[in-house]
Parts: C-alpha cells; sequence; structure tokens
C-alpha cells in the first residue's frame, strides 16, 4: 500500500499597506530588522546572518544597510511607503540601518529608542567574608 504525500503550500495574500512599522535590533552581535503593519503582522523581515555576514562582521554598519536594502525588496509588493521607526539595542548598526531606510526610499514618520534600562537592576552579591 503506497500512500501519498500531499504538501499544503500557505497562501500569501499580498494585501497594500501604505505605512507601517521598522523594528530595528541592533546588538553587539548582530543586527535584525522587521517589517510590520501598524497592527503586528510580520511583513518581512531580515538579518545579517541571513544575508550571508559572519562572525564580527554581523554588527557592522555596513551590514546593516544591506539587510536594510534587502527587507525593503521584499515589501515592495505591499506598496508601503511611511514607516514608523523602533530602534532597540545598542549595537553599532542602528545608525546605519535608519539612513538606508531613508536611501532606499521610505519616509520616516518617526524614531523611537525602545531599549529596555533596568530601573534598579539584580540584587548585588552578599559581602564576603574572610
Amino acid at each position: 500500500m503506497v500512500k501519498e504525500q500531499t504538501t499544503k503550500s500557505k497562501k500569501r495574500i499580498i494585501r497594500q499597506v501604505s505605512t507601517g512599522r521598522a523594528y530595528i535590533k541592533a546588538t553587539y552581535n548582530n543586527t535584525l530588522i522587521t517589517f510590520t503593519d501598524n497592527s503586528g503582522n510580520t511583513l518581512a523581515q531580515s538579518s545579517a546572518g541571513m544575508s550571508g555576514f559572519k562572525g564580527p562582521k554581523k554588527s557592522t554598519p555596513y551590514a546593516a544597510g544591506i539587510i536594510v536594502k534587502k527587507a525593503i525588496d521584499k515589501i515592495k509588493d505591499f506598496g508601503v511607503k511611511d514607516v514608523a521607526v523602533f530602534v532597540k539595542g545598542i549595537g553599532s548598526g542602528r545608525e546605519a540601518a535608519i539612513r538606508a531606510l531613508n536611501v532606499n526610499g521610505l519616509n520616516i514618520i518617526s524614531i523611537k529608542d525602545v531599549t529596555p534600562i533596568p530601573h534598579n537592576g539584580c540584587r548585588p552579591k552578599k559581602v564576603r567574608r574572610v
């Protein structure tokens, strides 16, 4: 008895989104960018590792520019013109990613820094007694 395998492919619905959000996460080791619509549904995402960068090259400003260009190519079908940018992290790709958004033809509505800041931090170690 032979069983046939049927693969279900997910049907991608291309809808027109004029304004969206760009989330940039710039860490010491990598840079990630995610484009969403205003309700938070992901349209496209890209990272330096996906673009072929390895090791310390992933967190460079050059890599940030390349991944923004790749992600913008993916969202061309959706018709995104304006983006609100949310930046998280302290990596070197922060500024370059924002500049690359502007260079590649997107209108930046606002830039917001959403890096988490500890208010009081962890409890310190107990005092060592000798």
